[in-house]
């Protein structure tokens, strides 16, 4: 391999999350072969590449790139089975508004050209307080209504997975101390998806401040969504546990969480129960997942998150 080829070799944290999951041969291949894949799609597209972001994601690699014309650009590319389809579908669908814009793509190579914004800068770089507020006003501008034939999974399919997978970890002797609150998940995702009393709209699906970057074309524009079509509830959950690890540390921490998740409702004009009920789903769910996979500190701060609620 060239020391050109080594220039875009994949971020240590993408190594490490592809190599938590099960043994997966076409993983395993595709991360070997990022290098080439960088240079034929950039050959193909006309691109200049720069450099690999660092830390990057855990499931793409993202490439600083100029076009033909020395503009700015992302080249991402995704794994092996990943939703570049529906996470353009979503980008294309919203235009602009809120989100990056896509300027190329070829969903079956996992490859997306976006428009260069400040991979660097993040909401979370911003005071507590003034991140929420941006965050919120961007979000807002995400939850329009579907196309007609749109290709989204409903929040009600999507969580109906996640909560089987729940319910399998949750009966594992490790997870004994944490049963009555996968227990009040599940009843409460039961009840949510029964009837959300609201039309659905288009979800960004894994919201939170570190997918909202800076950018020129405007102030603040959401990056790798997860689109889902569903109660806005739900969109907004993952927000709620935005930081968590500094609010868990924080004195008098259960009355910060409730409160936190009243002002998000009352900002976005939401149910506070139903946001409630969603926060402590997805976070039961997100700490059960963390201690399966061996992140035990993370997975216990989640849950303790859940408990509060």
């Amino acid at each position: 391999m060239s020391n050109a080829d080594d220039r875009f070799a994949p971020p240590e944290r993408l190594v490490r999350a592809l190599g938590s999951e099960p043994a997966d041969e076409a993983a395993r291949e595709w991360l070997a072969s990022l290098p080439e894949r960088v240079r034929d799609v950039a050959e193909r597209w006309e691109l200049t590449p720069e450099r690999v972001h660092q830390p990057g994601g855990r499931s793409s690699v993202v490439v600083l790139v100029h076009r033909a014309d020395g503009t700015g650009a992302v080249l991402k590319l995704e794994k092996p089975g990943g939703d570049v389809a529906l996470e353009q579908a979503a980008l294309a669908h919203w235009n602009g508004l809120g989100a990056v814009r896509v300027l190329r793509a070829e969903p079956e190579a996992g490859a997306l050209l976006l428009e260069r914004l400040r991979p660097g800068v993040s909401l979370r770089s911003l005071a507590e307080q003034k991140a929420v507020l941006e965050a919120t006003a961007t979000l807002q501008r995400l939850w329009v209504r579907p196309a007609e034939d749109h290709p989204f999974t409903t929040v009600a399919d999507h969580t109906a997975r996640l909560a089987d997978a729940l319910r399998k970890r949750s009966e594992e002797p490790w997870a004994a101390d944490v049963r009555a609150v996968v227990d009040e998940a599940l009843e409460l995702r039961a009840a949510l998806t029964a009837d959300s009393g609201e039309a659905p709209s288009l979800l960004h699906g894994d919201y939170q401040q570190g997918k909202v970057l800076a950018g020129d074309r405007a102030p603040w524009l959401a990056v790798g969504p997860r689109p889902l079509v569903g109660e806005r509830a739900y969109d907004l959950a993952w927000l709620a546990l935005d930081r968590v690890d500094t609010l868990m540390a924080s004195p008098g921490a259960a009355a910060i969480v409730r409160r936190r998740v009243a002002k998000l409702a009352d900002a976005l004009d939401v149910d506070n129960d139903r946001l409630r009920g969603w926060v402590l789903f997805r976070a039961a769910e997100a700490g059960v997942r963390e201690l399966a996979s061996g992140g035990r500190a993370r997975g216990e701060l989640l849950l303790e998150f859940a408990g509060l609620l």
